[in-house]
């Protein structure tokens, strides 16, 4: 689903942000992202989007080469991956209903279709009673709920989810993480680019540790400093 092939990404000609990556990720699987900051995930996420090109090597995402995108062919690329930020990026004038739908009319999405997803993918995030409601009526766990449902509300085979329980409490945290495992448990790929320690910890999953842009720890059910 993923493929990073010795990809190099380096800045101001000297600063490099990852160095000689290689990494696979199947279809289906769950990744934790885990590293100090600097360490090389930022970069990560970006590359993964395509949001900039890497200055060696090859990246090819669900059979795309990245590489050979023309510009006017990214936007459309992008909706193969759903994106869930730490700081929520919701339109505060918008209803939940309309932060969701928007992802859906970006893409010039029936109407129909909408009025079908929108309370879908809300039902599946716990927040079909809130579908009312703007971003300031709800707690920062809802806010988050409305991210991901965002992301999701596109059917994207990939999920990429950038500090997500950053800005939550530990409850808070716990609650996004469920969803995100049993969004992946439907067949979506999930990668969380995390620091919280304590639920890399328990969860088990694959852990991919990056440090000075270098993978330096690929192992399956890891904990986030290594094994314990």
């Amino acid at each position: 689903m993923i493929e990073f092939c010795r990809v190099t990404k380096i800045y101001n000609r000297d600063i490099k942000a990852l160095d000689n990556v290689s990494l696979s990720i199947d279809k289906g699987e769950f990744i934790f992202l885990v590293g100090p900051s600097g360490a090389g995930k930022s970069t990560f996420v970006r590359l993964l989007l395509r949001e900039e090109l890497p200055t060696e090597g090859r990246i090819v995402v669900d059979g795309i080469d990245t590489g050979r995108l023309r510009r006017s062919q990214v936007p459309f690329f992008r909706r193969r991956i759903g994106m869930v930020f730490q700081d929520f990026r919701l339109l505060p004038e918008r209803t939940v209903s309309e932060n969701v739908a928007f992802a859906l009319r970006v893409v010039e999405a029936p109407r129909r279709e909408i009025y079908r997803r929108v309370p879908q993918v809300l039902h599946l995030v716990g927040l079909a009673h809130k579908s009312r409601a703007k971003p300031a009526e709800l707690s920062g766990g809802e806010q988050q709920r409305v991210a991901l449902a965002r992301a999701l509300v596109n059917n994207p085979p990939i999920l990429i989810a950038d500090e997500p329980t950053g800005n939550l409490d530990p409850d808070t945290a716990w609650d996004i993480m469920r969803l995100l495992v049993e969004i992946n448990q439907r067949g979506t790929t999930v990668v969380v680019a995390t620091h919280a320690h304590e639920i890399v910890d328990r969860l088990r999953r694959r852990v991919v540790a990056l440090e000075n842009g270098r993978v330096v720890r690929d192992e399956e059910k890891g904990a986030y400093g290594g094994e314990v």
